[in-house]
């Protein structure tokens, strides 16, 4: 093996240090979660997303992007992100609904995040990536789980359980939509580009001063937001379908 070889295998040794430290905190939100110490599963999710935000950019940085690496990420958020906070939901909400329903909804759950993983996986292209198709996984992951950590610190159980099922049914919905929602900035070269950046800027202090109470707000408005405009996009279309087609009745 050359030197530039070398050079390269250690790269990755980075990422995947981030890519198996987002592994191991998913396995140990399960076994918070089997424990009953639902604040400690959810917060160990909050840190595996983290972990996964890291490793994307700290392989761009060190060039050591690999099919590789993207499959073993994928492996690992099913985990974190799919079967943890589902199992979480399961027994976050295992008192209020009969087995079944919990069950069902977890289930369900997983289901659409290794089907959105693996859409992922097919159509991304990580050289030229402006918006994901559905909902990232790691986000629906984080909702359910910064839902958990509002309700334990400040009423001590889970608030609105029927509220509660229906989120992750419709995080689950939106994870195999064709909603489109925003990256994050890599470069604030443009206005929509630098007011995405100070919205995330504002997110983050907000989280640092209340990170029990701001996590949650930060993120569903994140999920509105997309919702709306994906619904304003298909206004337009139509409204432009509209003109289109009136316009062809009167040259007619």
């Amino acid at each position: 093996m050359d030197r530039s070889s070398r050079i390269a295998s250690y790269r990755g040794i980075f990422p995947g240090a981030f890519t198996m430290g987002n592994l191991l905190c998913g396995f140990l939100s399960i076994m918070a979660a089997h424990n009953g110490n639902l604040a400690r599963a959810a917060w160990l999710i909050i840190l595996a997303a983290f972990m996964d935000a890291l490793d994307g950019r700290v392989a761009r940085l060190a060039r050591s992007t690999s099919k590789f690496g993207q499959e073993l990420d994928s492996l690992a958020d099913i985990v974190s992100f799919g079967v943890a906070p589902a199992f979480l939901t399961l027994i976050a909400v295992l008192n209020d609904f009969d087995a079944y329903i919990g069950w069902v909804v977890a289930v369900f759950f997983v289901m659409t995040g290794a089907f959105r993983l693996a859409r992922y996986n097919v159509i991304s292209d990580p050289h030229r990536k402006t918006r994901y198709l559905g909902l990232p996984i790691p986000t629906a992951a984080v909702t359910i789980a910064s839902y958990i950590i509002l309700c334990m610190k400040y009423f001590q159980e889970i608030q609105y359980p029927e509220f509660f099922v229906t989120m992750v049914i419709a995080l689950s919905g939106l994870m195999v939509s064709t909603v489109a929602y925003d990256t994050l900035p890599e470069k604030f070269d443009t206005t929509e580009n630098r007011l995405k950046a100070l919205g995330v800027f504002v997110f983050l202090v907000a989280v640092l001063v209340k990170p029990r109470m701001m996590i949650f707000p930060g993120v569903a408005l994140y999920i509105l937001l997309g919702m709306v405009k994906e619904g304003w996009r298909i206004m337009m279309g139509s409204s432009r379908r509209i003109r289109k087609d009136r316009s062809h009745v009167s040259e007619e």
